[in-house]
């Protein structure tokens, strides 16, 4: 995905991308009845009642400010409670949701269109057919509101509990994984190492590789025959001593570093574009807050290990892609950094629970059953640091029997 495009989707996600979309709507759709007008044959145009037009419009308008407003705070009341229930980094995603997008978006587009269509009605724009119009078109619109208000009260009764946030963020890290599955290398090439003497490209932000344009990166090589080594994947910390990327080539001057530099979007926060890693880190934390002392839900835990199989099952399915950027190289992600980013914190947080510490080994038993040999051996890893945690922190002879009994990864 070029840096345009990236930034097209990431702003199309906005609440007020949507919402001004819909408003626009609205008030074309108000003012469309004027335009409509002379089109309209005279022995259709029947006076429908300008009081009676006056009267919906006039509901509408007051009921849709305050649903609207309404709508507002329920979602803002929902982020901050996902964000203390789970994890601030989910928070983002409830803001991103499609359905309260589009129902907040519908509840405002329906405002602007009965304050425009009220206020062209008081100015007696409208004449008979613009009236016959507005009035069709402010039954449809009440007829969109209805339909919508409904889908809101069944989207209420989900939205910001803790299993609809583990379920999003499952369901944004799934396709972030499908992707780099997909494509683990951009359509570059392995990354082997520098075989020749190379330029260091730095970046003077301070902050997260959010996007990396590679489509940009490989015209930048073609163009200047050379061979660019990207140093940073997405979702990496950058600071301005850090290299992000090597060039190897001659005639190699500072114009084509900045130009390479610029192909690296830095932000203050991680994206869950482009970095299948930040999912993990976020279903992480849900599980870490779970097994807090404050909170004591270890069963939220056991579910957010599960998940974290489901997810990460099919990168042991990653393959080589076939190479379109021939100049461009890259590395692929280590398997025990995605184990890492899943499961530190968990095995960490969790030694003490005998439940968390068995489901956790069942975990890595069930992702180091695949064939990929890399993939196998950092679950096993990951398994022997999580026991060896787990009975130096359960001071229950018991405990520790049952841990035992259950060990999946037993010396043959």
């Amino acid at each position: 995905m070029q840096r345009w495009s990236w930034l097209l989707a990431r702003m199309v996600r906005r609440l007020w991308f949507r919402a001004s979309l819909y408003g626009v709507l609205g008030i074309v759709t108000a003012l469309m009845a004027v335009a409509v007008d002379p089109l309209i044959p005279a022995e259709l145009t029947r006076r429908v009642g300008a009081e009676a037009v006056d009267a919906i419009l006039t509901i509408v308008a007051s009921s849709m400010l305050s649903v609207t407003t309404f709508s507002l705070g329920i979602m803002v009341s929902a982020t901050a409670a996902a964000a203390g229930s789970a994890t601030p980094r989910a928070g983002n995603l409830l803001m991103e949701d499609a359905a309260s997008q589009s129902t907040l978006s519908t509840f405002l587009g329906a405002f602007l269109f009965s304050l425009v269509g009220l206020v062209c009605l008081k100015a007696g724009i409208y004449g008979d057919g613009g009236l016959l119009v507005l009035f069709v078109a402010t039954l449809f619109m009440i007829g969109l509101v209805v339909v919508t208000v409904l889908r809101w009260i069944n989207q209420l009764t989900r939205i910001g509990r803790l299993g609809e946030v583990i379920d999003r963020v499952e369901a944004i890290t799934a396709r972030a994984i499908a992707g780099y599955v997909a494509d683990p290398l951009l359509g570059a090439t392995p990354d082997k190492g520098l075989a020749a003497p190379a330029r260091a490209v730095f970046h003077d932000a301070i902050g997260h590789v959010q996007h990396i344009d590679m489509a940009d990166l490989s015209n930048v090589a073609e163009e200047h025959r050379v061979h660019i080594h990207v140093a940073i994947r997405t979702g990496s910390f950058c600071v301005p001593g850090r290299p992000v990327a090597h060039i190897v080539g001659i005639d190699i001057g500072d114009a084509l570093a900045a130009r390479v530099a610029r192909c690296f979007t830095i932000g203050d926060s991680r994206s869950f574009d482009q970095d299948p890693r930040f999912g993990l880190v976020v279903l992480s934390e849900i599980a870490s807050r779970a097994l807090s002392p404050a909170v004591n839900d270890p069963g939220t835990a056991i579910d957010v290990i599960g998940t974290l199989v489901r997810v990460l099952l099919p990168v042991a399915q990653a393959k080589h892609a076939l190479v379109t950027r021939p100049r461009l190289h890259v590395a692929p992600i280590a398997p025990e950094d995605l184990f890492d980013d899943a499961f530190g914190a968990i095995a960490r947080d969790g030694a003490g629970m005998v439940e968390v510490a068995i489901k956790l080994q069942k975990a890595l038993r069930a992702l180091a059953s695949v064939e990929d040999e890399t993939f196998s051996t950092a679950a096993r890893h990951l398994a022997e640091e999580a026991m060896e945690r787990a009975l130096g922190a359960m001071p229950y002879q018991g405990d520790r029997r049952r841990l035992k009994a259950d060990q999946v990864f037993a010396e043959t």
